[in-house]
């Protein structure tokens, strides 16, 4: 089952009490079916509950409509209808069309209390909307063909803080959310809060994991600056050393070299501490940096006794 379908079923488990909310419903299914004019309305789902849903909001407005299951290679369809002359008669009164109008837009008649909102909206989600996963990504989408009916219903939306975005999409108006926070919002102003706190726990899950990987990255690049140091410093003992330039080196750089020697694999802090006195980080940093020094030196200076040698 599809994240969709998840919230759908959510939404549909909520109850609406009030007939103006109940009224509210059954006019977002009108406004956001396929079709809704003279010859009645019809909705088209891929979900049973859906169909069901609208029947029965319709049933307790006093309007008889039918549901007929419809069979496709890429599952059923099932199609919601109010089509009986009587009946389109007592819808088209309930909601204040003609049924002529040349161009769908939202009534306030329908709208008696703010939850009446709510129900609309709720139902709209359930007639035209899909949610993505949000272990992929966070987006809720409204679909529509209507234009003027878009624009209301992204108004609505924004009225109450949802803060939604319009496009046109391959014919198709699209009214979308893709703020994490705005959507946790709209999911439980809808009555799918299980659905919101998903997306929250989701949204947590990926701060965490973002700031683990921000700091693992950063410890592994500090460490690895911390090994080339150390092998630099390793290095240039190695070559004093060799060259037996170590015992002209003062005593507090000849005992860094023995330690450094004795403990190869000690952090910076952990060596300062192993002097007697112990000393500061930065001050045996300083210590190594006299001692690259002084091994850089060393060719020059070998370099210079030769000539004095040969002279």
């Amino acid at each position: 089952m599809s994240f969709s379908q998840e919230v759908k079923n959510e939404i549909l488990r909520h109850r609406i009490t009030k007939p103006c909310c109940n009224a509210a419903a059954a006019y977002a299914v009108a406004c956001f079916g396929k079709y809704f004019d003279d010859r009645g309305v019809v909705l088209q789902t891929e979900n049973e509950g859906v169909a069901n849903f609208a029947q029965k909001v319709y049933r307790r407005c006093g309007i008889q409509g039918a549901i007929l299951r419809k069979d496709r290679p890429t599952g059923p369809v099932f199609e919601f209808s109010v089509k009986q002359p009587e009946e389109v008669c007592k819808l088209l009164e309930l909601f204040g069309h003609t049924g002529k109008e040349t161009t769908l837009r939202i009534r306030p008649q329908p709208f008696k209390c703010q939850k009446c909102v709510q129900a609309f909206i709720a139902t709209a989600f359930l007639c035209s909307g899909t949610m993505t996963d949000p272990e992929k990504s966070y987006n809720l989408e409204f679909l529509s063909t209507r234009h003027y009916l878009s624009q209301q219903l992204e108004a609505m939306l924004a009225e109450h803080d949802f803060h939604p975005h319009r496009a046109l999409r391959k014919g198709a108006n699209t009214i979308y959310i893709r703020a994490a926070d705005h959507i946790e919002d709209l999911l439980t102003f809808m009555g799918a809060g299980g659905a919101a706190m998903r997306i929250m726990d989701q949204r947590l899950y990926n701060e965490m994991r973002n700031k683990t990987n921000r700091l693992s990255n950063c410890e592994t690049a500090n460490m690895g600056k911390s090994v080339q140091a150390a092998v630099q410093v390793q290095m240039a003992i190695e070559r004093l050393e060799a060259a037996d330039a170590l015992s002209a080196l003062p005593e507090p750089l000849r005992q860094t070299a023995r330690l450094r020697l004795q403990y190869p694999d000690l952090p910076l802090a952990k060596l300062a501490q192993k002097f007697d006195p112990p000393v500061s980080k930065a001050g045996l940093s300083h210590r190594f940096k006299r001692i690259q020094e002084a091994a850089r030196n060393l060719p020059a200076a070998a370099q210079t006794e030769k000539d004095q040698n040969d002279a």
